[in-house]
């Protein structure tokens, strides 16, 4: 079965608005599948052009407006997937959106610090920029009934969402996504960063997996793995720009009781996760249940407010003495938290964080109603 992206109805009402769209995204996470889906909309399945191919790359090595109207000219909607590999990317993009506006171009990355640090300066005022994220649970209904969906959960918290092991069936999926972690997770921060030291990057990985709803020291790491702590912090800025961790930073305003430095670090995808340390056991055997259960949820939170285009600053709550929040959201000045728990005992705000914070919200999420937080 096909699923459609909920992406691709948010790209379609760009079109043809004068904006360059680009679309970030970790490798094999169904970019080509997305912009052919709405290539076939718009009956303009010719306008696909894969850049990994040498001859697409000759098609773009002149900068001259003249040979993208002889090569491209024909098109009404041009892609240009895995633009990263582009020599030169931004400025052929800023070309073709001053000499070609009736054009509509999509380019797609799955390395945002590549495709990013191309594009941003050239492309100033004219292209959109998204993220393709694993399928997500809103994605997923099209495949199950209501009444299925909860009993697919411990599936997802092992295997992950990615497109194809999802569709795969549970049978193969672990062989395929050892082989996606393997084979594609680090190829982009290898290839563009030239890094030497790929074993500290494999080991730092394993390290940041075995830590996820806790606390993370740079210093700690840095020590473990015996390298500096500009190094741990350059490597997990390019895990995150590939799209396979993201940080979580504390909220304070200054309380002499809050944490205020150690960020938390989550998975994009837990299916990678649990490949990276061979963690595949059944979940009600798991004594990581409890983190799994909230990075799932913070991620699956991240793509439902990334779809609807809210963008709330995002931290948990912790205190030296122990009180904590897991999640917190601060949309206009407002502050929401929850805490997560697969079935929620009791309810009881931490005293601190509610006589600091009297005007905000809280609200508990667990087995019974989580799909409301979801989407």
């Amino acid at each position: 079965m096909v699923v459609k992206r909920t992406l691709q109805g948010l790209l379609e009402s760009w079109l043809f608005r004068g904006k360059i769209l680009i679309v970030f995204g970790a490798r094999q996470v169904g970019k080509t599948t997305l912009v052919k889906a709405i290539l076939e909309a718009h009956q303009a399945k010719d306008g696909y052009y894969n850049c990994e191919v040498p001859s697409v790359l000759d098609l773009l090595t002149s900068k001259e407006p003249a040979q993208y109207h002889k090569n491209f000219g024909h098109h009404k909607i041009l892609v240009l997937d895995e633009a990263q590999n582009v020599p030169g990317i931004g400025l052929i993009l800023k070309v073709m959106a001053d000499s070609m506006p009736e054009l509509q171009v999509i380019a797609t990355g799955s390395s945002s610090f590549e495709l990013a640090q191309k594009t941003s300066e050239p492309l100033t005022g004219r292209a959109l920029g998204f993220t393709l994220y694993p399928f997500s649970y809103v994605e997923l209904q099209q495949l199950y009934r209501p009444v299925e969906m909860k009993a697919q959960l411990a599936t997802w918290l092992t295997l992950g969402t990615y497109p194809e092991i999802t569709l795969a069936g549970k049978n193969v999926a672990q062989v395929l996504l050892d082989d996606l972690a393997n084979k594609y997770l680090f190829k982009d921060i290898l290839i563009f960063e030239n890094l030497r030291r790929a074993d500290v990057l494999r080991k730092l990985l394993q390290l940041l997996a075995f830590q996820i709803g806790n606390e993370v020291s740079f210093q700690e790491l840095a020590n473990t793995l015996k390298v500096n702590v500009r190094t741990i912090a350059r490597y997990i800025d390019l895990l995150e720009k590939a799209f396979i961790v993201f940080r979580l930073a504390p909220f304070s305003r200054n309380l002499r009781k809050e944490i205020t430095k150690k960020n938390k670090i989550y998975f994009y995808d837990l299916g990678i996760r649990n490949s990276v340390i061979q963690q595949f056991q059944p979940l009600e055997l798991r004594p990581d249940k409890g983190a799994l259960w909230e990075n799932y949820l913070i991620v699956e939170r991240l793509k439902y407010l990334s779809i609807k285009q809210i963008k709330p600053n995002h931290y948990f709550w912790r205190t030296h003495d122990g009180q904590e929040i897991d999640y917190l959201e601060e949309r206009n000045g407002q502050l929401f938290a929850y805490e997560f728990k697969w079935k929620t005992k009791r309810k009881k705000i931490p005293a601190t964080f509610a006589k600091a914070y009297p005007d905000a919200t809280m609200q508990w999420v667990d087995l019974d109603n989580f799909d409301g937080f979801l989407g």
